[in-house]
Formats: C-alpha cells, sequence, structure tokens
C-alpha cells in the first residue's frame, strides 16, 4: 500500500473576500480532485502529472508564513488558531473510526503491532493530539466480508499527513526565523536531508523515521510557501528558478528509474524522488504565480466549487478514502437487479466498475460535508454552514456593483 495523500488544513478565511488569492485556491481545489483520482484508481503516473502533496505543503507554509507575520498575532497564538482548526475534525473523525474498529473486533490490548498492554495503548492518544502516527489494525475481519480486511488501514492511513503538518506548524516559527537569515541554505536544508535518510544511507526504525522522511520530503516546499509569501521568489530571474527546477525534477526521475517500488514510477514510494519533483514543480508554480481576486474567464463556472472544497478541505481530505470503499458494496447491490442475470451485463458492470465508484464517491462526498463539514466552521469560531460555496456573497457583491 502506498501512502496516502493528503490535502491541505483549510485557509484562514471562508469565503471569495479580500485577502483570498484565488490562484492559490484553485491549486488547493486540482490537488483535492487528484488525491481522490489517484486512491481510487491508484494510476502511479498522477504523482509525476501533478505532486498534490508538495503543492499542499507549499500553500499551507505561505499561509502560516502570513498569520506569522501578522503584528496583532504572536507565534504561540497562531499555533494555538491551527491547532484549533485541525483538532476537532479530527477528533470526530477519530471517534466514528475507532467506534467501527472496536465494533469490528480490534482490540488495542491484545494487538501485537502496539505491544499489548495499558502502556502502549497510550499510542491511542495520538487520535486526540496527533504527534504520532494513530494506530490502526492492518487486517479487521474477513476478505470475503462487506468490505476488505484492510479497510481500517485504508480509512486511517491517510492521518500521516495530520502529523506531519503538526510538525511544520509547531517549527515554523524557527523554520521562518533560519529562512530569513539563511535563505538559500534554508530552502535546500531539507532536499540534503532527503538524500541521507531517504536514500537508506542512515536508517531511523519505525515511526519515528517515518516522520523525519516527511519533513524531509516535504519541508523543501513548506519552505518554498514562506518565500512565496515574503516575495523571495519575485525577485528570483525567471530562468534561474526554471533551470534549477528543471534540474532538480531531472534528478528526481533519474533517481526513481534506478529505484522503483512496488508500483513502479509511482513517487509516493520513492521518497528523494518525491521530493525532488514536489520541489521543482512547486517552484514553477509559485514563481509563475498570478495574483487573482476573481477567477478568471472560463473558469468563474466554477468558483462555487473551488469555494466549497477550500472551506471543506479537512473534512473532504479525512473521510474521502471512507467514502471510496463506501462505495463498493453499494454498487455490489447492482447485481441483484432483475437485468443483471445476464453474463453480459454483469460482465459489463465488472468492466466498468472503476467509473461507477467515480461516479459515486462525489455524491458521498457532498453528503459528508453536508453532515459533518460544519465542525469546520465552529473549530474556527465561524457561524455553522451546510453548504459554504460562497454564493450569499457573490450575490452581496453582484448587489454592490
Amino acid at each position: 500500500m502506498t501512502r496516502a495523500e493528503a490535502t491541505p488544513v483549510a485557509p484562514d478565511r471562508a469565503g471569495t473576500g479580500a485577502g483570498r488569492d484565488r490562484y492559490l485556491d484553485l491549486l488547493r481545489s486540482l490537488a483535492l480532485v487528484r488525491v481522490v483520482v489517484y486512491h481510487l484508481f491508484g494510476w502511479p503516473w498522477l504523482t509525476v502529472l501533478f505532486p498534490s502533496m508538495g503543492v499542499m505543503f507549499a500553500l499551507a507554509g505561505s499561509l502560516l508564513a502570513r498569520s506569522l507575520d501578522s503584528p496583532s498575532r504572536s507565534a504561540p497564538s497562531v499555533i494555538r488558531a491551527r491547532l484549533r482548526r485541525l483538532l476537532p475534525p479530527l477528533w470526530l473523525f477519530g471517534a466514528v473510526l475507532l467506534t467501527m474498529m472496536l465494533t469490528a473486533g480490534w482490540n488495542p490490548l491484545k494487538d501485537p503491532d502496539l505491544g499489548g498492554g495499558w502502556t502502549n495503548c497510550s499510542q491511542l492518544l495520538y487520535y486526540v493530539l496527533p504527534i504520532g502516527a494513530p494506530p490502526y489494525p492492518e487486517h479487521l475481519g474477513s476478505a470475503s466480508g462487506l468490505l476488505d480486511d484492510t479497510w481500517a488501514e485504508q480509512a486511517a492511513g491517510p492521518l500521516w499527513y495530520l502529523r506531519a503538518y503538526l510538525w511544520f506548524v509547531l517549527l515554523s516559527p524557527f523554520l521562518l526565523r533560519a529562512f530569513r537569515k539563511w535563505p538559500l541554505p534554508t530552502t535546500l536544508a531539507p532536499l540534503a536531508l532527503t538524500a541521507v535518510v531517504g536514500t537508506g544511507l542512515v536508517g531511523i526504525p519505525g515511526e519515528t523515521g517515518n516522520a523525519v522522511t516527511d519533513f524531509a520530503v516535504y519541508g523543501g516546499c513548506w519552505i518554498l510557501g514562506f518565500a512565496h509569501h515574503e516575495g523571495v521568489l519575485a525577485r528570483v530571474p525567471r530562468y534561474a528558478a526554471v533551470s534549477l527546477s528543471c534540474l532538480v525534477m531531472g534528478l528526481g526521475l533519474w533517481w526513481a528509474s534506478g529505484h522503483q517500488g512496488p508500483d513502479g514510477w509511482d513517487l509516493n514510494d520513492i521518497p528523494p524522488a518525491q521530493a525532488c519533483w514536489s520541489f521543482g514543480a512547486v517552484l514553477i508554480l509559485l514563481q509563475y504565480a498570478p495574483s487573482w481576486r476573481e477567477l478568471p474567464g472560463g473558469l468563474r463556472r466554477w468558483d462555487g466549487l473551488i469555494t466549497l472544497s477550500n472551506n471543506r478541505a479537512v473534512t473532504i481530505y479525512l473521510w474521502h478514502n471512507m467514502l471510496i470503499m463506501a462505495t463498493v458494496p453499494i454498487i455490489d447491490l447492482a447485481y441483484d437487479l432483475p437485468f443483471m442475470a445476464s453474463d453480459r451485463a454483469a460482465g459489463l458492470l465488472d468492466s466498468t466498475y472503476g467509473f461507477w465508484m467515480f461516479v459515486l464517491v462525489w455524491p458521498l462526498i457532498a453528503a459528508m460535508v453536508t453532515a459533518f463539514g460544519w465542525v469546520e466552521d465552529a473549530a474556527a469560531g465561524r457561524r455553522p454552514r451546510l453548504w459554504p460555496n460562497g454564493s450569499r456573497r457573490g450575490r452581496a457583491r453582484r448587489r454592490a456593483l
């Protein structure tokens, strides 16, 4: 199983009002769609086509640098605000997932992966504060059951992102200070660290090793977000930025060609290649970034969905893997329909099964956004909304014009 991909914690402000960069919002929405499609079909080339993880960490780094720059907010208050926005949606998801796993027969006291006993069960606290990876059973139930016996791992696997994001947030005041003092060494340091821990030159066992590797792989993208906010990238000649990007991305592809994992060119399995490719792609995307207060031209028809996905990024991320799995028993009901008795009809459904999963998962995500998305508003101290796609703000703006 490849490392699950993620989407960012929602931005500071809701809607499409002043201070929002719609280009960054568009990138975030594209990454959400790409992550869902990747987890649906598992196509390795998607990790090369659009490195969602690097883009998302870069956007989060830029937003956090903006918050840390606010003269009215101290670094501890910014960190507390980020935790307040992150944790309540995690608590809701964790409560549902733990209930499902315990009901299905998982006993953390007897799980050999946890070591057994109450002391080792303290890892369950990572569902409350994800400074480490929350535990889950690799196999639960039967492979012939309603869901595959790896359903718990698939549902909980993406939680690694919350751990990585949390540590980036905690370290950002120090990273931003280092970036302002030594911009180039600080930006390239994570790539150098990846060359040490991501290539196997130095091995760090367990979850500590995973956490260090995640920091190394995506740390450069996070710091590029600092550079975008600080205006440093705007002062770098484009030919120099593009040349560096091509060099680093080429190095990543070269490494991937000789170190492919079980899924071939899936960069999620190849940390040095992921680090280089994501860094180069993010550098180009931010170097050429326009500043859009409104979406241009034909993109305006997607304004509502882009606004909605940005306001519900955490909800979509946390639940999308579970909802993908939920499409399977729903689609399987079609085999019991009278007109599906023939081999031809059943074969047609078999050959288009992935397509129907893709079609069905979006209304399920919409239902989850409506049911649980309001927790993001409550966590941010806003009035809860069922469907925050910016339509009211848009109508008010049109009336004002």
